[in-house]
């Protein structure tokens, strides 16, 4: 098995690429051990110390240290992916992962929330995937989106500038009655 390593605008963050489907229905955010709890190979990578975020993506696996040098933690970290699906097991045990969190908008506002979810769908998450991470909707009031970042994209010194120079310049000029777009 090889897997492959990125860099993304993260530098905190490595994304691993094994080759092989990691996850289906959606992507996963494991951000502690105690979240990891219901993945073994979430687990066995908080496992080596110094981890601070496991996230699954469709066909990638991005990893967060909190400290440490990835010249010592990417060997490691490889080490672990490479054993995980070398020995079948799955990602996920006992239905683990995340519990799908409220979104909130007013009814009347239904047709400009599907509105953002398409543009969110069709062109935003494809490019932060790209980059390790994920971006989801979490609510709508008063002409403000509430999104969530995840992966490489939650605590990135540039996911600010992506947000509002990127995401929200987007969503407001296909969608005229947001007036921004704010992280949760």
């Amino acid at each position: 098995m090889f897997i492959q390593t990125e860099s993304t605008p993260n530098p905190a963050t490595l994304k691993f690429i094994p080759g092989v489907a990691v996850v289906e229905g959606g992507p996963i955010d494991m951000p502690s051990a105690r979240a990891a709890e219901a993945s073994p190979l979430a687990s066995a990578i908080f496992g080596i110390g110094e981890i601070s975020g496991v996230f699954f993506g469709p066909d990638f696996i991005s990893v967060t240290k909190s400290s440490g040098d990835w010249t010592y933690l990417k060997p490691a970290i490889l080490g672990v992916i490479m054993e995980h699906f070398t020995s079948g097991a799955p990602i996920l045990t006992n239905g683990g992962g995340e519990a799908a969190a409220d979104e909130y908008f007013e009814p009347e506002d239904a047709e400009i929330v599907s509105k953002v979810k398409e543009l969110l769908e069709t062109r935003v998450r494809p490019a932060v995937a790209g980059d390790g991470g994920d971006i989801v909707f979490r609510g709508y009031k008063d002409g403000v989106v509430y999104l969530k970042m995840k992966g490489a994209c939650s605590g990135c010194p540039s996911s600010t500038a992506t947000l509002k120079r990127g995401v929200q310049n987007l969503i407001c000029h296909f969608v005229p009655e947001v007036k921004s777009v704010e992280q949760i």
